[in-house]
């Protein structure tokens, strides 16, 4: 993990707004889909789950919108364990619904904007550091 003391993760948050969609599986991926510093794209037989950043989003698409992501600074080894239970198990407890995505070097935590204050202050009262 990351930070000055073990166990103590360093967050950042993103600036844009982003929204989730779920499509079925064969749907080809649009241009506006990947856009934008921060999009993720992850097909199955079952769906097609994109999370890009709302502005790119046309209209009609149906998803779920007004999400803000936090990302956890630094690059994690894949061996490491616990990052994301250090920080969804205070979110549960406070009754905040995440969104988790991975990449090689870290891991983001998408919440709903309604409750990103809430989620900065269990974050830090977890001991966790939020920029």
């Amino acid at each position: 993990m990351t930070g000055d003391k073990k166990g103590i993760l360093t967050l950042s948050l993103l600036p844009e707004t982003f929204a989730i969609c779920r499509l079925p599986p064969s749907v080809e991926i649009s241009a506006w889909a990947t856009r934008g510093n921060f999009f993720a794209i992850t097909r199955t037989r079952d769906e097609l789950s994109m999370v890009c950043p709302q502005s790119n989003m046309p209209d009609e698409t149906k998803c779920e919108r007004d999400w803000r992501a936090l990302k956890v600074e630094g690059v994690m080894d894949l061996s490491l364990v616990g990052v994301l239970a250090s920080l969804a198990t205070p979110l549960a407890y406070a009754g905040i619904a995440i969104f988790a995505i991975s990449t090689f070097d870290t891991d983001y935590l998408l919440v709903k904007e309604a409750n990103l204050a809430r989620t900065i202050q269990v974050l830090r009262e977890a001991g966790h550091q939020v920029e």
